[in-house]
């Protein structure tokens, strides 16, 4: 008898457990509508890349948030005007071959970063010799109102460019 009650209580929970799994389901499914489509910071980084290395700067400058942020040793930069002016137009041309190397990464709906070491070929400029540049880095990126997702803080602590 016992065994027929509890049998009769789980099929009775049943369907309210059913209605309950629904209820929630349409709520994550307008929760989502709503937010920007998840990408992960792999990818983000690997696009960011791919158009830095294809000397593609406004492909590299449309990544940019309005309110970037770039710490590079003493150098602080901010908005997406200062930034685009004193990082990327200044070194675009002078980088090649800009790889990086992911020791810690996250992605959720609010936030992505990856962060890891980079290697640079230093291209010569200015009657300086060609070299190989190294370091840190953080890329954070965060969605925007329009449901991409943006380049919002980046930093790269390098050490002295070595010659070739």
């Amino acid at each position: 008898m016992r065994t027929s009650l509890a049998r009769l209580v789980v099929l009775g929970a049943l369907p309210l457990l059913a209605a309950c799994s629904k209820s929630a389901d349409s709520t994550t499914a307008a929760t989502s509508a709503a937010a920007p489509a998840a990408m992960s910071a792999a990818d983000l980084d690997r696009q960011f890349l791919t158009a830095w290395n294809n000397k593609d700067l406004e492909k590299t400058l449309s990544y940019l948030a309005d309110d970037v942020q770039f710490l590079q040793g003493n150098a602080h930069f901010s908005g997406k005007a200062e930034v685009s002016d004193k990082w990327v137009r200044a070194t675009q041309g002078s980088i090649a071959n800009l790889r990086t190397s992911v020791v810690s990464a996250t992605t959720t709906d609010k936030l992505a970063y990856e962060a890891g070491t980079f290697s640079v070929d230093v291209l010569p400029a200015g009657g300086q010799p060609a070299g190989v540049g190294q370091g840190n880095f953080l890329l954070l990126w965060k969605p925007a109102a329009d449901g991409t997702w943006k380049l919002s803080y980046a930093q790269l602590e390098d050490l002295p460019v070595l010659r070739r």
